[in-house]
């Protein structure tokens, strides 16, 4: 069954340019796009070589690989941005706005209290990212099976959507005993300081189901706003390269597409984080109040108050956002994965629509 899944996931339209799908006819799709790329090297120089086939089990655990990093990481240098965003929106009398709260938070507790929560953080995340990145390459792939070569390129976008949703499922499953934890040393003095210390203490109070309590909350942040991560991002990139960067991808540098995929992410980042900030700030309130409910938190908070720290958190996240996708495909490079270009019109469709012109 899994060679099965694994040749369905190979051959679809989102495939490397250099697949060898068949068409009704018995030509490779993308056999001439191949053969144009060759016979366009006069330079002599090696056609790129990669380090695994599209979409095998090695390409998958590396892309598993590079969410770890580009999300543990990154969540992980930002964790004294998001100490003071969460203080802001379960104390919002307290700590004021971004600039004050770094000052309260300093002048009560000293530059180490600004660290805190880090260790949580760094695991929690990079679970959720190997889970959100890699299984989004598996679901997009098998998606686009389903639908069809034709049906994928139109509604690529929900195809993106649904891939990315899917994915997130599981990585915030993953996420959420260490986002609780964390919440939890962050937001209540006094809890705990470290990791060891406050995971012990947390299920001691609560339970291990208490670790979940946020989870639904979790997902109605998550997910719409990795449904946007991914497909804004996707869309961006495609637009970018068509209406901004003055040459072809396939003539642009390493560097030069790493800088695209940066620009790509933090425009992204910026609509990730309006669309899943209400969710945030509840989470954020729930797991410091104990025995609080999600409905509860809402009805207390109102509406107002549910966009309390959303300027920081759209500093954090647009610049969170541009830097997972930068070292995301960064490690794609230094593994030499197939980073197949944005997806074009299949010729059976362009086919199809100039029949219809000329009837």
């Amino acid at each position: 069954m899994s060679r099965t899944l694994q040749e369905i996931i190979r051959n679809n339209p989102f495939s490397s340019p250099f697949s060898s799908q068949r068409n009704d006819d018995g030509l490779k799709v993308n056999q001439f796009r191949s053969l144009a790329a060759l016979s366009a090297d006069t330079s002599g120089a090696p056609a790129e070589e990669y380090s695994c086939e599209y979409a095998s089990n090695k390409f998958f655990a590396l892309c598993g690989l590079g969410g770890i990093v580009s999300c543990g990481v990154t969540h992980t240098m930002i964790v004294p941005l998001d100490l003071v965003k969460c203080r802001i929106q379960v104390d919002r009398a307290k700590y004021g706005n971004i600039i004050n709260g770094f000052k309260v938070t300093l002048r009560e507790s000293g530059v180490r209290e600004l660290g805190k929560g880090w260790a949580p953080t760094f695991f929690g995340y990079s679970m959720q990212g190997c889970f959100k990145f890699g299984l989004y390459e598996v679901f997009k792939h098998i998606y686009a099976d389903l639908v069809g070569e034709e049906n994928a390129f139109l509604w690529r976008t929900t195809l993106y959507l649904a891939a990315s949703a899917s994915a997130e499922f599981f990585a915030d499953i993953a996420l959420c005993p260490m986002e609780a934890v964390k919440v939890r040393i962050q937001t209540q003095p006094g809890f705990a300081v470290t990791l060891r210390e406050g995971l012990p203490k947390f299920i001691k109070e609560e339970g291990v189901t208490g670790l979940y309590k946020g989870l639904i909350p979790l997902w109605g942040r998550q997910i719409p706003y990795t449904m946007m991560k991914f497909a804004c991002f996707e869309r961006t990139v495609e637009a970018l390269y068509k209406f901004v960067v003055p040459k072809p991808r396939s003539d642009c540098t390493k560097a030069e597409q790493l800088m695209v995929t940066f620009v790509a992410g933090y425009i992204a980042g910026v609509f990730c984080a309006i669309v899943s900030h209400p969710a945030d700030t509840i989470v954020s309130i729930l797991n410091k109040q104990k025995g609080s409910t999600f409905i509860g938190v809402a009805k207390n908070l109102g509406f107002r108050a549910m966009w309390n720290g959303l300027f920081p958190r759209i500093i954090m996240i647009g610049t969170l956002t541009a830097a997972q996708w930068f070292i995301y495909d960064s490690v794609k490079v230094y593994f030499k994965l197939p980073r197949p270009p944005p997806p074009e019109m299949p010729e059976s469709l362009k086919k199809k629509l100039e029949a219809a012109a000329n009837n």
